[in-house]
């Protein structure tokens, strides 16, 4: 069979990628079996026997709140307690405010008021060797490709399918920031193909990520103010009193998903997990979807 394939890559390209493609579907069901399907078993069980169920995640922070929906779903019938890892590595190098990390102390400290606002949550306290009985770091051990729905991240291990098109976060007001458009465009995850100018044309815009990402935006954007939120959970309260939030693959956007407000994500090409669900959420690729839909959304209030 060596021989063959050796002969096949040089003289038969179409026959050689068959047998490499069939090879390595060969290696992740057995790398699934010897090492993961298991773990997929156990979860199941302590769902079906479990009264309380201790959750980790290690981060990222928009992670975190992706996998809410899956906890408030089991908080129906279980105790739920979420333990945040933190200063977990970071095995790829990407332009993250937790540097070489998932997360870190600091922005477990902004999460963390986010985080308790949420009474379906028993208990959230830093991971201290406490017993875990589903381990949502998991998702990205698992032998299959992440590029889907990354909302979705939970139920792949739980077997838990909620309606992603309620809430699953609770907040207040904000109260001086209201009816602008709250923005988060991070480094990361962004779309090479679209051009934010033309918001300069519209009012009342607010960012509310980082400031070395603003003062990036505010060079085609000339309106555009900052806010430092103190946590995420005053940028929660921002989201839920502002018109519409608009950002690429970030935290904001889960945020305006868990408050099921009008939201509007700048999709990555290359790698488009983030989605959006329910109604007055869309997302874009291309310069006239940006245009139309954020028209849309910044004019919804006007309609009714």
């Amino acid at each position: 069979m060596l021989k063959n394939k050796f002969w096949f890559r040089f003289f038969n390209k179409t026959k050689y990628r068959e047998i490499k493609n069939q090879e390595n579907i060969l290696k992740s069901a057995n790398n699934f079996k010897k090492n993961y399907k298991i773990k997929i078993e156990e979860i199941q069980k302590k769902i079906y026997k479990k009264e309380k169920l201790n959750f980790l995640h290690s981060g990222h922070a928009a992670d975190i709140i992706n996998v809410l929906p899956v906890i408030k779903e089991l908080s129906k019938k279980h105790l739920c307690n979420l333990y945040i890892n933190i200063k977990k590595p970071i095995k790829y190098y990407h332009k993250h405010p937790a540097g070489k990390y998932y997360l870190d102390n600091r922005i477990y400290g902004l999460i963390e008021p986010l985080l308790k606002k949420q009474l379906y949550i028993n208990k959230i306290k830093i991971f201290e060797n406490e017993e875990i009985d589903i381990n949502f770091d998991l998702i990205r051990e698992l032998p299959i490709n992440l590029t889907f729905d990354n909302a979705r991240y939970a139920s792949i291990l739980t077997g838990i399918y909620p309606d992603l098109s309620l809430n699953f976060l609770e907040c207040d007001q904000h109260k001086k920031y209201k009816d602008h458009v709250a923005i988060q465009r991070t480094f990361r995850y962004r779309n090479q193909f679209i051009d934010y100018s033309f918001l300069k044309n519209y009012e009342k815009l607010l960012f509310i990520g980082i400031r070395s990402e603003y003062e990036d935006l505010k060079k085609i954007v000339s309106n555009l103010e900052f806010y430092d939120c103190k946590n995420f959970l005053e940028m929660a309260e921002i989201i839920k009193s502002s018109k519409l939030t608009l950002g690429n693959s970030s935290l904001a956007f889960p945020i305006a998903e868990g408050l099921n407000v009008p939201r509007l994500l700048e999709s990555c090409p290359y790698f488009p997990a983030a989605q959006p669900h329910g109604k007055k959420a869309f997302n874009f690729y291309f310069q006239h979807e940006f245009e139309k839909y954020f028209k849309y959304l910044y004019n919804l209030d006007k309609k009714y």
